[in-house]
């Protein structure tokens, strides 16, 4: 699994003109799933997440966490995250995984999160989505569960 983290100060997705998930402060999440993906994944990811400093202490320093800061998530399905544009103009997405593998995956991903005692807000798999965010920061970085 592979997740583009960013840190904001509010984030909402719209599917068809209508608000399906928002937040205030906390983690943007573009999540992407492969073929080889397994809840162990989910899990480790789940994990790093919920700990990954990022935020600012008292003395401006990244020390805090998500669920130190009271923060929440917002957590979009992102299939083009495994996309490949080595060759030719049109990316290929062979690499993702297909949505009868993925959504179960990305459903249990953030039912861990949300077991961990955070807020967790989602899109809606597979359907056309306009995401909004007001990164903070700007902090984006990217976790991948291959490189555990």
């Amino acid at each position: 699994m592979r997740i583009v983290v960013q840190r904001c100060k509010s984030a909402a997705v719209t599917v068809n003109g209508e608000t399906v998930g928002a937040i205030g402060s906390g983690l943007l999440l573009l999540v992407g799933v492969t073929h080889e993906d397994t809840e162990k994944d989910a899990q480790w990811l789940a994990d790093k997440l919920v700990g990954l400093r990022i935020f600012e202490d008292d003395q401006g320093k990244m020390n805090l966490s998500v669920a130190d800061t009271g923060g929440e998530v917002l957590s979009v399905s992102q299939f083009t995250l495994y996309s490949d544009c080595r060759t030719g103009k049109r990316p290929s997405f062979m690499a993702a995984a297909r949505p009868e593998l993925a959504e179960p995956l990305y459903e249990t991903f953030n039912a861990m999160l949300r077991a961990k005692g955070l807020r967790v807000e989602t899109g809606r798999f597979g359907a056309m989505m306009d995401v909004s965010l007001v990164n903070w920061g700007p902090v984006t970085l990217i976790v991948d569960s291959r490189g555990k």
